[in-house]
C-alpha cells in the first residue's frame, strides 16, 4: 500500500546527505562572495570540498583548483574543476534519495549504460560523472561556448554581490548567438533564465537575502555544459506503443515546456517508464491556455494528450536517460486510453531509466506515481496517518487543474518531487467530485485548447494574441 510506503520516506533522510549539503552550503557561500579575493571563511569551504572528494576520480583536479582559486588564479580550467566537484557531491545526494525513494515504491531502475560515460567519441567523456573539458562534440561551435565561460568566469570572479547591469548585458550577445544553433538552445534558456533573474535583482548588493543556492545551481549546470555542449548518450530507435500518464507543463517569459511522463510497451520488450519534451519561445503576453496555440506543430502528441488516447511509436529515438526525442511523424493516434487506468495497471511493473550525469541533482527528481483513498488538508495529503506536502505552486494557470479540484479528489497521477529538504507530490491529473459528481480531470486536457465555456469565452473576447503576434511578424518578413 501507498501508505506505507510514503511512511519510509517520511523518517530521517539517508546517512550523509546532511553532512553533502552543508559541504554545498560552504561552496555556495564561497561563489556568492567571488573568488577576486578569496577571505579565511570562503578558503576554508573550499578545502572542505576538495576534502571531501579527496578520494574521488576528480579529487587531484579539485585540489589544484582549489589552491589556485584561493591564491587568486582563477582559469576556465579551475572553474570546471569547481562546477565538477559541486555537481558529483549533488549527484551523491541525488543517487541516495533517489534509491530511497525507489525502495519505497518497490520500482526497479535500469543503470545508466558503462560505455556511455566513458565513450570519448561524444567529445566530452565523463570523470565521476562529470564531463570533461575537451572540444565541443557533435560539430558545436567551440567559439559560442568559449563565450559563455567567459561571463560565467566573471561572475565567479565578481561574486553575487557585485553583480550589476552592465554585467548582466554582458551575457546577451552570447545567449542570441546560442539561440542559433538547435543543439545549444537549453543552455541559451538556462543562461538567459540566470541573466534574468540577476537583471531583475540588480544591484545585487542591496538585495537583504540571495537565493545563493539556486544561482549556485544554474551557474554550475551552465558551465558544465558550456565545457563540451549538450550531452545524453546515444540515442537508439523504439517502437511501440506509448501510454500516457500525464503532462508537465513548465513556462516562463521567453519558453513554455511541456514534459510528458508515459509508458512505453515495447513490441516483445520491458515495458518502460518514459518522458518526452516538446517547447516552444513565446513572449511574455502570450499566458493561459494560449500558450498550447503554440504547439500546432505537434498534432498528434497534443491530440493524445486531449482526447487520453495512446500513440503508437515506430522508430522514435529514445536517449538512455528515459527521453523519447519526440517526432510527430514517427507517431501516430492509438485507441482511447485512460491515464489512471494505465497507472493502476502498468506503473507497478514499469522499468524505470537511468539518470544522465548532469541531471544528478535532488531538484531534478521528479517520479510518477499513482496516489488513491487519500484526504487533502490545504497543502498537505492524509494517506492513512502519512502525510506528504502538496506542490501546489507547479499548477499552470494554462491547465484545467486547480487547487480546488485537488482538495475535493480522492485519486492523483503526479509526480514525487524533492525540494527544500522534504518529499512533495505535484499533481499532474486527479479523480475528485464536484457538486456530488464524480469528474476526471488532467493538465493536457486543453491541449487542442481549452473545454470549460467561460474560458472559451474569456479567450474569444481577449482575441487570439498568438495569431495576432504571427500576423504582425508576417508583415514585418514581407517588409
Amino acid at each position: 500500500m501507498l501508505d506505507v510506503q510514503l511512511g519510509e520516506l517520511a523518517g530521517d533522510g539517508p546517512a550523509g546527505v546532511a553532512e553533502a549539503l552543508a559541504l554545498a552550503t560552504g561552496f555556495d557561500g564561497a561563489l556568492g562572495h567571488g573568488f577576486a579575493r578569496v577571505a579565511e571563511e570562503p578558503a576554508a569551504a573550499l578545502a572542505a570540498l576538495a576534502g571531501a572528494l579527496a578520494g574521488s576520480p576528480l579529487g587531484d583536479r579539485l585540489g589544484e583548483a582549489v589552491e589556485k582559486v584561493t591564491a587568486g588564479s582563477v582559469a576556465d580550467e579551475h572553474l570546471a574543476a569547481l562546477a565538477g566537484g559541486r555537481a558529483a557531491l549533488f549527484g551523491a545526494v541525488h543517487d541516495a534519495l533517489l534509491a530511497r525513494l525507489d525502495q519505497a515504491l518497490g520500482r526497479s531502475r535500469a543503470p545508466w549504460p558503462p560505455a556511455a560515460a566513458t565513450d570519448a567519441t561524444t567529445g566530452a567523456a565523463s570523470v565521476g560523472g562529470v564531463p570533461g573539458t575537451g572540444a565541443a562534440s557533435g560539430g558545436v561551435p567551440e567559439n559560442l561556448l568559449a563565450g559563455c565561460r567567459v561571463w560565467l568566469r566573471e561572475l565567479a570572479i565578481t561574486g553575487w554581490r557585485g553583480v550589476d547591469d552592465d554585467l548582466v548585458s554582458g551575457a546577451d550577445q552570447a545567449i542570441e548567438a546560442l539561440l542559433g544553433v538547435p543543439e545549444l538552445r537549453g543552455l541559451a534558456v538556462l543562461l538567459d533564465g540566470l541573466a534574468t533573474e540577476l537583471r531583475a535583482s540588480s544591484p545585487v548588493a542591496t538585495m537583504d537575502r540571495l537565493p545563493l543556492r539556486r544561482w549556485a545551481d544554474l551557474w554550475t549546470r551552465g558551465l558544465l555544459l558550456a565545457q563540451s555542449g549538450p550531452w545524453h548518450g546515444v540515442p537508439e530507435p523504439v517502437s511501440g506503443r506509448l501510454l500516457i500518464l500525464g503532462a508537465d507543463v513548465q513556462e516562463h517569459a521567453t519558453v513554455v515546456r511541456v514534459q510528458v511522463h508515459g509508458v512505453l510497451e515495447e513490441a516483445g520488450g520491458q515495458t518502460r517508464l518514459v518522458r518526452t519534451s516538446v517547447a516552444a519561445a513565446k513572449v511574455d503576453t502570450i499566458v493561459g491556455p494560449s500558450v498550447w496555440r503554440l504547439f500546432g506543430g505537434r498534432p498528434v502528441l497534443m491530440g493524445a494528450l486531449a482526447d487520453h488516447r495512446s500513440v503508437e511509436i515506430d522508430g522514435m529515438p529514445l536517449l538512455p536517460g528515459g527521453d523519447l526525442l519526440w517526432h510527430d511523424d514517427r507517431a501516430r493516434t492509438g485507441a482511447e486510453a485512460d491515464p489512471f487506468t494505465t497507472a493502476r495497471v502498468q506503473l507497478a511493473g514499469a522499468l524505470a531509466p537511468a539518470t544522465p550525469p548532469l541531471d544528478r541533482h535532488p531538484v531534478r527528481i521528479a517520479e510518477p506515481v499513482l496516489v488513491e483513498g487519500y484526504t487533502v488538508d490545504g497543502h498537505t495529503l492524509d494517506l492513512g496517518g502519512n502525510k506528504l506536502a502538496l506542490d501546489l505552486d507547479r499548477l499552470p494557470a494554462s491547465c484545467p487543474l486547480t487547487p480546488e479540484l485537488v482538495a475535493a479528489s480522492s485519486a492523483c497521477v503526479g509526480l514525487v518531487r524533492r525540494d527544500g529538504g522534504r518529499w512533495l507530490l505535484q499533481p499532474l491529473a486527479v479523480q475528485a467530485t464536484v457538486k456530488k459528481k464524480p469528474v476526471t480531470v488532467h493538465n493536457g486536457d486543453w491541449a487542442n485548447g481549452p473545454t470549460d465555456p467561460k474560458v472559451v469565452k474569456a479567450e474569444a473576447k481577449a482575441g487570439d494574441v498568438v495569431a495576432v503576434l504571427r500576423e504582425r511578424a508576417g508583415r514585418l518578413l514581407r517588409k
